[in-house]
């Protein structure tokens, strides 16, 4: 496979979007991806989320408000049903915006893509959370217009998202008008939208669901001249809304306002006497409340209460608090790379984009597109136990517990959907938001039984990192058990004299190669699960009896179940290739035909939409990395020298057509010693969302991919690995790099590591200290005293890029040469 570098991908504008290290900066407005700019500069904390959207609300790709697990449900309508297919969709609802805030000077209204702006910038500061607009609009009068805009949706304020106005004429008095709006547009319309068809967008099985019919059913609608609310039930799903704004204008020019309020607009219109030199400052305070079920005349009273707060503590306070939030958050959090200004910026953007996904997401998961987008119909996946809980658990251990503690809140309807597929335990949803499965095609989802293993490796290596023994006892142990009860119960043994454990019929990440015998991810990561699962529930019986006894008594547990477990871990089928040395990605993975991806055209890339999935599935091709993450995750249990085997037979048939790839490919690169391969599959995993890599990026953030940058940083570069409860580091510095500093959070101490080309240093900045490993040398970490350790160099820089074997070179288990070829479209 020919590997692009960087410098021949797409890469981002710098002379409209500069390098800066702490923002992202727009310095001239265009409409020609207003998709991908809303999504950049979107704000978010978890809860509620805000696409970058003008404040005009009129120039758009797409409309967009969002709170986390507020959706709408459907019946999925399967042209030929079947006992036990997912029956219920459900997608998020893009709830009522209150971004809007239209600006009319002499009745003539601000409309960017025409207006005659002498200078512009929009910056989102990583800073303080605060996306900042500052414009000098010239009139079609010629007055010149200075305008000023803020965002915020707070972190610290679960409900809260502040937004300002600030006008003033320079040269000439004038009549304005501030229309400030609740806006609830059924299907995602008004009448400024820019239809998605006229941008050339087609059929994407990535993008939401639209709906035909009305999904938010008014319940309560009323203002005074100072607050706005709106309130509504979904049609379907029963969830309840309420949203509130509070309006406070600071001017010395004489003003009035005018209210109006019906089932789907309420709004305020600020007319000002104006006059040249006199700020008019408009400041909206907005709260979201949701449910799944609350009348929303309660909801309604949770948003005063909100916004009541915020009229005694003051804006200002909810700004320092903004700030102070992320300033900790920072502290803990930062990846600096000294000398590379564009990869540090994109390096905070992507740790942003983690924190605006995660931090008040209490209750519910992270969807694949956090908060910034429809996407993925702002389901959770895998994704985020994989890709997301590591910088959880190594930086902020407490929001890594809020999404375990949501995976344990849907054990019930796992245990339910594992009983439907005829299986003991708990199988969890392969993509849900409410717990239930909504995967209409169970080949590529449903069958994705390895998120049960997923989940229970985020658990243990959550447990491993913090020591919080207490979650683990009284609720992460029932995912372990359950999860195990179904993997000993999925599994068979061959009557033959086999004495390998088989678990036929999966779905590995691959979602190019669809219900296979023993897929290799599946099995290694099965094993992991029940081997887990086994040595928490004898701790638990040996040193813990009463936590025991009342999981027995709650789960009831019978003693042959835990010998059960292990006995199918220790034989688990593990496939390998003997005569070439490789680990097929299941039984039959070598029996298929190649791909040849050198020779497929680039515009019938993505695969998956250019060729019928039958046609996919016949042969040798890889959408997401399969065995490579198996190589990661479970990287003990492999050689250097099978890992260096199975990364090259494998990466030439990786598509890189799913974001979550090449950051796992960057990890093993490095690991087992493709330099420049490494860097170039970090670098486009880096830049997906900021160059618009791969055409989705106006669809949301790719947060998954966000985590695997980090993952890539800390793992790849910074060499981590966190096997059996040992930290341990191997680095492996970018050659054109002067150092790597970051954080990790170990058992209560935070330790700051940097890398350079010859040492290795761990400061521990909080807690005790630790006691990790470097290559193979203890190093003991204490308070006050910086642990350096010197680098011989073998490893810690490595360049040169062998070239990867020639896939007419590879043979099956038979001997027999496999060729390539790429299938008619």
């Amino acid at each position: 496979m020919s590997h692009p570098t960087a410098d021949e991908q797409r890469t981002v504008d710098r002379t409209r979007f500069p390098a800066e290290p702490w923002r992202l900066v727009e310095s001239t407005f265009s409409t020609e991806d207003l998709g991908v700019a809303e999504t950049l500069f979107a704000v978010a904390n978890g809860y509620l989320g805000m696409r970058g959207n003008v404040e005009e609300g009129r120039e758009s790709h797409s409309h967009g408000t969002f709170v986390n697990g507020f959706h709408e449900t459907w019946p999925i309508r399967h042209a030929e049903n079947a006992y036990g297919f997912a029956k219920v969709g459900q997608t998020i609802v893009n709830v009522p915006d209150t971004k809007v805030i239209r600006l009319y000077v002499d009745d003539e209204p601000l409309l960017l893509p025409v207006a005659d702006l002498p200078s512009y910038e929009r910056a989102l500061d990583l800073r303080d959370g605060v996306l900042r607009r500052d414009l000098l609009w010239r009139t079609p009068s010629g007055k010149r217009v200075r305008v000023r805009t803020e965002r915020m949706v707070s972190l610290a304020e679960r409900h809260l998202a502040v937004m300002t106005l600030e006008v003033t004429l320079l040269d000439d008095d004038a009549p304005v008008a501030i229309s400030s709006q609740i806006l609830n547009r059924q299907d995602g319309q008004d009448e400024y939208h820019v239809p998605a068809a006229s941008l050339g967008e087609g059929f994407d099985p990535r993008r939401t669901e639209q709906f035909e019919e009305r999904v938010l059913q008014p319940r309560t609608q009323w203002g005074d001249d100072e607050r706005l609310v709106l309130a509504y039930r979904c049609t379907n799903s029963g969830m309840t809304l309420a949203v509130a704004a509070d309006h406070h204008l600071t001017t010395n020019d004489e003003w009035d306002v005018r209210t109006q309020v019906d089932a789907d607009l309420a709004k305020h219109v600020f007319r000002i006497d104006a006059h040249a030199g006199e700020p008019i400052r408009l400041t909206k305070t907005v709260s979201y409340h949701t449910s799944r079920g609350v009348p929303t005349r309660e909801l309604v009273d949770r948003c005063r209460r909100t916004l009541d707060r915020v009229r005694v503590s003051g804006i200002e306070h909810e700004m320092t608090r903004q700030r102070e939030w992320l300033d900790d958050f920072w502290e803990r959090s930062d990846v600096e790379i000294a000398g590379q200004p564009e990869v540090q910026q994109a390096v905070r953007w992507n740790l942003f984009q983690l924190a605006q996904a995660t931090t008040r997401a209490e209750g519910a998961g992270v969807p694949a597109k956090g908060l910034t987008g429809s996407g993925y119909s702002g389901h959770y996946f895998w994704d985020t136990e994989i890709y997301v809980l590591p910088f959880l658990t190594y930086t902020s251990p407490r929001y890594a517990r809020n999404a375990l503690r949501f995976r344990y809140q849907m054990l019930d309807a796992a245990r339910r959907r594992a009983k439907e597929l005829s299986q003991r335990g708990a199988l969890f949803p392969w993509r849900t938001i409410n717990g239930e499965e909504a995967s209409a095609y169970y080949a590529a989802g449903t069958a994705q039984y390895h998120i049960d293993a997923d989940i229970s490796y985020a658990l243990v290596q959550y447990i491993r990192a913090t020591n919080d023994r207490d979650f683990l006892r009284r609720e992460g142990v029932d995912i372990l058990v359950e999860t195990a009860r179904m993997w000993e119960d999925l599994g068979f043994w061959r009557a033959n004299g086999d004495d390998n454990f088989h678990i036929h019929g999966v779905t590995g990440p691959d979602e190019y190669t669809t219900v296979v015998n023993d897929n290799l991810f599946t099995n290694v990561m099965a094993r992991f699960n029940l081997r887990a699962a086994a040595y928490v529930v004898e701790r638990m019986r040996d040193d813990h009896p009463e936590d025991y006894a009342a999981l027995v008594e709650r789960l009831g547990l019978l003693p042959h179940e835990v010998t059960a477990w292990l006995h199918a871990a220790d034989h688990m089928a593990i496939p390998y290739a003997e005569n070439i040395g490789i680990h097929p990605q299941d039984s039959h993975f070598f029996e298929r035909e190649i791909w040849d991806l050198a020779a497929t055209p680039p515009d019938k890339r993505p695969l998956l939409l250019h060729y019928h999935p039958l046609v996919i599935y016949r042969y040798q091709v890889i959408k997401q990395a399969d065995v490579v993450l198996a190589l990661f995750l479970q990287g003990k249990h492999f050689t250097p020298e099978q890992k260096r085997a199975d990364f090259e037979y494998y990466d030439p048939l990786t598509t890189g057509d799913s974001t979550l790839s090449g950051v796992v490919q960057s990890i093993v690169a490095a690991e087992v010693g493709y330099h420049e391969l490494a860097l170039e599959y970090f670098t486009s995993s880096l830049f997906v969302d900021l160059a618009n890599l791969h055409d989705n990026a106006a669809d949301g953030v790719h947060v998954a991919s966000a985590g695997g940058t980090w993952g890539a940083l800390v793992y790849g570069f910074g060499g981590m690995r966190d096997y059996d409860g040992v930290l341990t580091f191997d680095p492996r510095l970018p050659e054109d790099w002067d150092a790597l500093t970051f954080r990790i959070t170990w058992q209560g101490s935070r330790l700051r590591v940097t890398v350079t080309a010859d040492v290795l240093e761990l400061v521990a900045e909080t807690g005790d200290g630790a006691k990790v490993t470097v290559r193979g040398e203890e190093v003991v970490v204490v308070p006050g005293e910086a642990a350096r350790v010197a680098l011989d160099g073998q490893g810690a820089r490595f360049a040169g890029r062998p070239g990867l074997r020639a896939l007419a070179g590879n043979r099956r288990e038979d001997g027999t040469l496999i060729t390539a070829k790429v299938p008619h479209s």
